[in-house]
């Protein structure tokens, strides 16, 4: 009972965390920062909560994985390059929501589809990694052991990405080309 209270409680605590981290990314995307020193100083905060973030993702997975000291000394290698290739994976989405708030004010069509065919694109290869990576966790640590990785990635993920859904204003432009589509 007190591993359950302490696990819901790491979880409640990134849950928290993650609100504030994130919308330090998305906050107000029609008001790009003014200055290159604005710019700096904002992608180092990033970076900074990011790595928060890191920290207590890999607290939950500690807690949740019950793993035994043998099978931790397998899992968490696997777990860090995992970990790696996501955050190289999550700069394709950090300058895709960048971008989305440089071009706010002035969107075409041709930019929002780009922008929403990079989302996609991210999504993809991040379901794609997750594969990839279940695959080598189940040959460290079993199927078992590896579904639960899967299980807890998938929900912190989506946490992460109602997050960032929840902050990103919706797309504004002209919405008569579609005015006339059957309707």
């Amino acid at each position: 009972m007190k591993h359950r209270i302490r696990v819901w409680g790491l979880l409640l605590t990134f849950v928290a965390l993650c609100p504030f981290a994130l919308s330090q990314q998305t906050k107000s995307p029609a008001k790009p920062p003014t200055n290159d020193t604005q710019q700096k100083n904002i992608q180092e905060y990033i970076e900074l909560m990011r790595s928060n973030v890191r920290q207590e993702k890999a607290q939950i997975f500690g807690a949740v994985m019950q793993l035994s000291a043998g099978d931790a000394a397998k899992f968490w290698p696997v777990y860090n390059e995992y970990d790696a290739e996501l955050t190289k994976l999550n700069k394709m989405r950090s300058d895709n929501i960048l971008e989305y708030a440089r071009t706010y004010g002035d969107m075409s069509d041709a930019k929002a589809d780009q922008l929403i065919t990079t989302a996609i694109d991210y999504q993809k290869q991040r379901s794609e990694l997750l594969a990839r990576y279940y695959g080598k966790v189940k040959r460290a640590i079993g199927a078992v052991n590896a579904a639960r990785f899967v299980q807890i990635e998938h929900q912190l993920l989506l946490i992460i990405d109602l997050q960032i859904a929840s902050d990103l204003p919706l797309f504004e432009g002209d919405t008569s080309a579609s005015q006339g589509v059957n309707r």
